[in-house]
């Protein structure tokens, strides 16, 4: 969890490792993000780790291979391509190097789990299931209730106790569940997590749809850091004692977040869910094979920009945020602004608010869910400033600002305990500035 912590640029390639970029691009590829040569990028991942950045992605590659050998029925040789291995025989030897067994070993040890008897019995046809695990305590409602009440028409929605959405990636589309384990169960022993159900339309694309669904519930945060850290403060730390396994919810894709925070200024929940809504029917790719009421892929910048110039009457919104949303599509398009696992925070939140039409409410709440930024902070939110009201603190946002100093640098955790209060009766008059949420 350390790499979630930081922003320098091991961290940040970490990060993008993590998100299957080494086998998506080489090393070469991670480096040019990054902006640095390869032996500089390296020297100081070697310094820092102990090995190199294609030494950390074989490592990933095998445990993908070691997951889909362990949990489904998938012939050994396409969970070696699956897997981002570019043949058998390099699945083969590698997996012998670091677990000291063959893959037809690695099954058979594997059948003789009945959990894993569970994890092939409990997947869809065509899917595959997993168990994502993550550090105790964990509140999986913190996170599963937060994305089904925005959940997006068409790309997301929320069933019973399972979460769903539609996922775009670097090999084509994918459409996961993501559930809570069974209230009742023996949830004491071991590592908390999350059922995946996940229906790919190429299997190469597993690692980075882990990776995104990962991020998507902060699997990899580290609760016994950020509760030692505030539960002891004097104006949050009963918050933080009462619920220590609360997350900040993430991001499947960077892009689609900016461009949701971006409508979901000054107007409520529900009526950014409509706006958005429309965008994705008009500009998003429709599913060959929709399931439910999960239809399309959010729209690429490209497309959304497109949009803007045949179709301006798509935008149900003022002129203003129109242009705020078609200069972040174009922005991003071209490179200016990136919004991805490796990208610097400082630089993200420059470029966000150099746009017109976005301020720092926007540029946090990015930083915050798509970079996975900690000591993000918010203090003109109104939801953040009703929740210090309920608890009697300064509601001005110079003061919360000065308050906050004693969260870092887990703010975005603080944060969203305040977010989960109850809303007191007395409302706090909205002050209207740009990138300042309703």
């Amino acid at each position: 969890p350390e790499w979630n912590v930081r922003a320098d640029v091991v961290a940040r390639a970490m990060r993008l490792i993590r998100d299957g970029v080494v086998d998506l691009e080489g090393v070469e590829g991670l480096a040019r993000r990054l902006g640095y040569s390869t032996r500089q990028l390296n020297r100081l991942i070697t310094a820092e780790v102990g090995t190199g950045p294609l030494a950390l992605a074989r490592a990933q590659r095998s445990q993908t291979a070691r997951l889909l050998l362990e949990t489904t029925e998938l012939p050994i040789a396409h969970i070696a391509f699956a897997a981002g291995f570019a043949s058998v025989r390099q699945c083969n030897d590698t997996i012998r190097e670091i677990f000291a067994d063959t893959p037809s070993g690695l099954r058979a040890r594997a059948a003789k789990s009945s959990q894993a008897k569970r994890d092939r019995q409990l997947a869809a046809p065509q899917a595959i299931h997993l168990r994502l695990p993550c550090r105790r305590p964990f509140n999986p409602a913190s996170v599963l209730d937060f994305l089904g009440l925005r959940a997006l028409p068409g790309v997301e929605a929320l069933e019973s106790t399972s979460y769903r959405r539609t996922l775009r990636l670097p090999h084509g589309h994918a459409v996961v569940t993501l559930a809570a384990p069974v209230p009742g169960r023996d949830e004491t022993d071991g590592p908390a997590y999350i059922g995946a159900d996940l229906v790919l339309s190429d299997l190469r694309d597993l690692t980075t749809a882990v990776a995104r669904c990962r991020q998507l519930l902060d699997l990899d945060a580290d609760p016994i850091a950020v509760c030692e850290a505030l539960r002891y403060e004097p104006l949050i730390g009963e918050l933080v004692a009462k619920d220590p396994g609360r997350r900040v919810p993430g991001a499947a894709e960077g892009f689609e977040l900016a461009v949701r925070a971006v409508i979901g200024q000054q107007v409520s929940v529900a009526g950014a869910r409509t706006v958005a809504g429309r965008l994705v029917e008009a500009a998003g790719d429709a599913l060959s094979d929709p399931t439910g009421p999960l239809t399309h892929l959010f729209p690429t910048p490209e497309a959304l920009a497109e949009l803007a110039t045949s179709d301006p009457g798509a935008f149900a919104m003022p002129t203003s945020r129109r242009r705020a949303l078609v200069a972040l599509a174009e922005a991003v398009a071209d490179g200016g602004v990136v919004i991805d696992p490796g990208a610097d925070p400082v630089e993200l939140r420059r470029s966000l608010v150099a746009l017109p039409g976005i301020g720092s409410w926007t540029a946090e709440y990015v930083a915050m869910r798509a970079l996975r930024d900690p000591d993000a902070f918010m203090p003109t939110d109104l939801g953040i400033r009703r929740g210090a009201q309920a608890l009697g603190l300064p509601d001005g946002p110079a003061q919360l600002l000065a308050v906050s100093e004693g969260w870092r640098p887990w703010r975005s955790y603080a944060m969203a305990h305040l977010w989960a209060l109850p809303i007191p009766t007395a409302e706090i008059p909205a002050r209207p500035q740009k990138g300042r949420a309703a």
